[in-house]
């Protein structure tokens, strides 16, 4: 696991073992707030023992971003931590995070131990505020990677944790094209001054509002691209023609994995659309 301080009490902490994944905390005179977990309990074991043995802070809130295992499996390893997320991602792990778990379990011995925890503070619409030890951290429903997604600004210090709706190439093949899209035009409005992904670097001061815009030329781009394939009633093999590159990014980030997570799009976007067209010929 990597740790950096990113303020004078904000962490972020990298996985070495699992595609860069992140979580964060922000600490507060009256205790810690974490900000998802790492998906391998040693990591996440490893981010519990800085926090409370070494800086001794108690965790008080555990913000579960989404439900997808590499962001909340460790969540049950803190059971003093009230457990926060969307309505969605409650019901979420209550249904494929259990069945997501059993697998793991059958594949994984480290996590036998794991259970699900679901969140027992929850919101539907819009934003809450946590206030905790004079900081304030606005969680707004920011769908796009997945239906549950939430973004987490801390306020006093304007950096979001924009969880997996920000990647080094944008993904929604759980969730939808057009609310990914929403949720980063609402990341540009709240101007934050630096953005902590859910995957790779943190992006820094002054570099924010350029990558959210190349996340959204890239998504413009290939909407361009798979509605002509659509429109000409193509078969979905056709995608495979248009590579990232093609699409304004790098193959590189993630050890290659961005590769797979742009064909993934592809084909979540042509299904989409191809489900549009479909409803405005019934309506026509």
């Amino acid at each position: 696991m990597i740790r950096e301080r990113i303020a004078d009490d904000i962490y972020v902490f990298t996985s070495r073992r699992y595609a860069q994944v992140t979580a964060g905390a922000v600490l507060t005179k009256e205790g810690a707030v974490l900000i998802d977990t790492l998906f391998y309990p040693e990591e996440t074991q490893a981010i519990k023992d800085f926090l409370e043995r070494r800086l001794g802070y108690a965790i008080r809130y555990v913000i579960n971003t989404h439900y997808h295992a590499d962001h909340s499996s460790g969540t049950w390893m803190f059971p003093g931590a009230r457990v926060v997320g969307h309505t969605l991602c409650r019901d979420l792990l209550d249904s494929s995070g259990r069945k997501g778990l059993a697998e793991m379990k059958e594949q994984m011995p480290e996590f036998q131990s794991a259970h699900i925890v679901l969140p027992d503070m929850v919101f539907h619409d819009g934003a809450i505020n946590i206030h905790l030890g004079g900081k304030v951290l606005r969680l707004h429903h920011m769908p796009g990677h997945s239906r549950d997604m939430l973004g987490v600004m801390v306020v006093n210090d304007r950096i979001l944790f924009a969880s997996d709706n920000a990647m080094p190439v944008p993904t929604f093949f759980d969730g939808s094209y057009f609310s990914l899209v929403r949720s980063l035009e609402l990341m540009l409005a709240m101007e934050p001054m630096n953005v902590v992904q859910g995957h790779g670097e943190v992006i820094l001061r002054g570099e924010v509002e350029a990558v959210v815009k190349d996340d959204l030329n890239y998504l413009k781009t290939i909407r361009h691209k798979v509605e002509t394939i659509v429109a000409q009633n193509d078969p979905i093999e056709r995608l495979d023609e248009i590579s990232i590159e093609d699409c304004g990014k790098s193959r590189i980030p993630l050890n290659g994995l961005v590769a797979d997570l742009h064909r993934a799009n592809l084909r979540r976007l042509y299904d989409e659309l191809r489900e549009t067209k479909r409803v405005e010929e019934r309506e026509s």
